[in-house]
């Protein structure tokens, strides 16, 4: 039988007289400070191909927020620089992972790409654009020796990192 006009029940009512409602039917919660939004800030590199630590300022954005306990959601908008995790103690790790990196795949191979630059939108692909870390007590989960990277693969440049804050 269809009724027409017939209010449907609360559970389902978008807006109960509690506000907006959540799971089962209950109030949904309240954002925590600065979730929703989209935190950005620059990292200006110095050379065509680098690791630049960026620790500090994803959890510096953590901490101004107020999350105690989630997802940091960290990217970059752009196709020649990747994001990663990796040692941060040592720094001959970086210079490794870079000359590795430089012998896979040279900066002159031949490329169709008439910009000069596909070795880096190549590395950029096989490092990715984004990554998601943990938070817990206010604190991103990360290893002893871990350190989040912006990784340049065709500076210097003006790069911007993204970071959502997702509370849970």
């Amino acid at each position: 039988m269809l009724v027409r006009n017939a209010k449907p029940p609360a559970l389902f009512c978008p807006r109960g007289r509690f506000g907006i409602m959540g799971a089962a039917g209950r109030p949904a919660r309240a954002p925590t400070k600065g979730e929703g939004m989209v935190h950005k800030f620059k990292v200006r590199t110095s050379g065509r191909c680098e690791m630049s630590d960026i620790t500090k300022e994803v959890q510096g954005i953590v901490r101004e927020n107020g999350l105690e306990s989630g997802v940091c959601h960290v990217f970059v908008p752009h196709t020649t620089c990747a994001l990663a995790v990796n040692e941060n103690a040592d720094p001959d790790v970086k210079a490794d992972i870079q000359k590795k990196l430089c012998e896979l795949v040279p900066e002159e191979s031949g490329y169709k790409h008439a910009e000069g630059n596909s070795d880096a939108h190549i590395k950029a692909v096989l490092a990715g654009s984004s990554l998601s870390v943990f938070v817990e007590d206010g604190a991103l989960l990360l290893g002893t020796w871990q350190g989040l990277y912006l990784c340049e693969y065709d500076g210097p440049r003006a790069r911007e990192v993204w970071v959502k804050l997702i509370r849970g």
